[in-house]
């Protein structure tokens, strides 16, 4: 069972910036991938970003340049600092993390319960 707590969700004004972390916790074998996901209100969940072991981050278009994906494997943490925020941004934000179980069994994707980022203008 793998477990993501997420956690830095809060209220910021246009312009601002927050940092939202997340852990990973529990028995699995190891964690291929962690990133992030976000739904705003009335829209589908999209992918934010994304960092798989041996590459480099993936970014939504909408985030260049203002967001930044900081993982350590060692201690099974990822965090994301968010630059330059808009109205936009706002919404709940998921920790996101492909964990292979035990040696040779398929990844399995895994979300926290979320974080809310409000973006105020």
């Amino acid at each position: 069972q793998v477990r993501l707590v997420e956690s830095g969700g809060d209220l910021v004004q246009a312009g601002g910036s927050l940092t939202l972390s997340c852990a990973a916790s529990g028995t699995f074998f190891e964690i291929d991938a962690m990133g992030w996901y976000r739904q705003a209100p009335g829209l589908r969940r999209e992918v934010v970003t994304i960092q798989t072991n041996g590459q480099p981050p993936t970014y939504a278009d909408s985030v260049k340049g203002r967001f930044t994906i900081s993982r350590d494997n060692a201690k099974n943490t990822v965090s994301l600092q968010m630059n330059g925020l808009k109205f936009e941004d706002t919404g709940v934000y998921y920790c996101y993390a492909s964990v292979r179980p035990s040696i040779g069994r398929a990844l399995v994707a895994h979300w926290g319960q979320g974080t809310r980022v409000t973006v105020s203008t």
